[in-house]
């Protein structure tokens, strides 16, 4: 979380309010971020974790199922709630602000949303890229989904993460069944081809799970990682 002596009490409250546990700030003035009202590059986002029902991630390892689908879709509409909800308050009170949709294709060639949810969040210092192409929290796993609303509220960042936490492991990678993984360690500003190839993932799913929210989803790469797994053994 941002520092509280730099961070609108206002806003800590509200996430408090809302459930989310896990949020900070991101300077992104480094980046090509969504253009606000005036035609200027919003400077700042807000990023935060929702997390997915831990026994429905754990019960993919070997496919998708209709219980993760309506979880996906739970979660997702959560988020785009929020972060509507979020970008209002933020207007209220004089600032502008955008809210990122949780899971929205604008580029079907690059398979790419306006941003990218993990820059915001790994800006944020919330987690790290793990070899499945996917955030890691140490709260969460990957068993979970951003939410980001862009702003250009001044608030006390977080420090960006700049190391993953993976190790040697390669689980995920041996994991996906469209051998879709290359299998590189994630830094910052490492083209996502070299960690994913995107092309093959999208093109497994909608050949193979198409009746889960149209082959926008598979989770097994997810569900096998020892991150999320620690956090359901500690639930038990």
């Amino acid at each position: 979380m941002s520092d509280a002596n730099l961070t609108p009490e206002w806003l800590n409250s509200w996430m408090e309010t809302h459930g989310i546990s896990q949020w900070g700030a991101a300077d992104l003035r480094a980046f090509a971020t969504p253009l606000d009202e005036t035609g200027e590059a919003f400077p700042f986002a807000l990023s935060w974790a929702v997390p997915m029902d831990p026994h429905i991630m754990a019960g993919i390892q070997t496919g998708p199922n209709q219980n993760y689908a309506d979880e996906y879709a739970r979660v997702n509409t959560l988020i785009n709630d929020l972060s509507n909800m979020l970008a209002a308050e933020l207007q209220s009170r004089g600032f502008s602000s955008m809210a990122l949709a949780a899971s929205d294709r604008t580029d079907s060639t690059t398979i790419k949303g306006d941003f990218p949810h993990k820059t915001a969040a790994t800006r944020a210092g919330l987690g790290w890229i793990g070899r499945h192409c996917q955030l890691i929290t140490r709260k969460y796993g990957s068993w979970l989904r951003l939410g980001t609303v862009f702003t250009d509220m001044p608030i006390n960042c977080g420090v960006p993460m700049e190391r993953n936490f993976c190790g040697r492991c390669t689980i995920c990678v041996d994991a996906c069944p469209a051998n879709a993984l290359e299998g590189a360690a994630w830094d910052p500003g490492i083209a996502r081809e070299k960690i994913l190839n995107v092309h093959a993932c999208d093109k497994w799913k909608k050949e193979n799970y198409f009746q889960f929210h149209k082959g926008h989803n598979c989770g097994i790469c997810s569900s096998v990682c020892p991150y999320g797994l620690k956090i359901l053994r500690n639930k038990s």
